[in-house]
């Protein structure tokens, strides 16, 4: 089980240097809409939002939004990692389409939140906090999963990537509701539709292994 103890005092730690400090807050937890195996943090920018260098009137972000980008970046990052393996070590064919999937869709997004931090005038990474997101992958763990070929890597790919998106799920459920920008708070919404049906794909082929 995945705790939230680490990202949050990362990103308490993050906001404190930005333009204004983000309050953290753990939700009370559980409910039907939170990822199965995480506490749901609530997260509320008291800063006014940022007017984006370049944007139309009315366009803005704040804090919520840049560490939705630095975060989900390196999240999407190993997913495409993830998928990669599986393009020579699947060996069950719903499998190896649905990490090409997974690959076509993330791939273009972190090109996008790329650019969205550049127009931001924000860095790209906050830090090293990869340990402190929800859902990463330990260096032990995808070591261990390229060590493994045929129905060995199909069932432990679809176990670790369903924690993975659990986690992707959860920084985007934060961004819908704490950020400000319409683009990345609509790009929050796409993670989190697209990647709940992949995760019930997922379970069942579990299922079936």
């Amino acid at each position: 089980m995945f705790t939230n103890r680490s990202i949050v005092q990362r990103i308490s730690r993050a906001a404190a240097m930005g333009a204004g400090a983000l309050v953290l807050l753990t939700a009370c937890g559980g409910g039907d809409n939170s990822p199965a195996g995480h506490d749901m943090p609530a997260m509320r920018s008291d800063a006014p939002a940022t007017t984006t260098a370049g944007a139309q009137p009315g366009e803005s972000f704040n804090d919520a939004d840049v560490m939705f980008a630095q975060m989900m970046i390196p999240h999407h990052q190993q997913a495409v990692e993830m998928a990669e393996l599986a393009e020579t070590r699947a060996a069950d064919a719903e499998v190896r389409d649905l990490a090409a999937k997974i690959k076509a869709a993330q791939d273009p997004e972190i090109q996008t939140m790329r650019g969205w931090l550049k127009t931001w005038g924000r860095p790209e990474s906050a830090g090293a906090m990869d340990h402190g997101m929800p859902g990463m992958m330990s260096g032990e763990e995808m070591n261990d999963l390229k060590t493994v070929k045929g129905a060995a890597f199909d069932k432990r790919f679809a176990q670790l990537m369903i924690a993975h998106h659990e986690g992707a799920i959860e920084m985007a459920q934060i961004e819908q509701a704490q950020g400000a920008d319409t683009e990345a708070k609509a790009l929050a919404r796409g993670i989190e539709t697209a990647q709940r049906a992949e995760v019930e794909q997922l379970r069942k082929i579990v299922d079936r292994l």
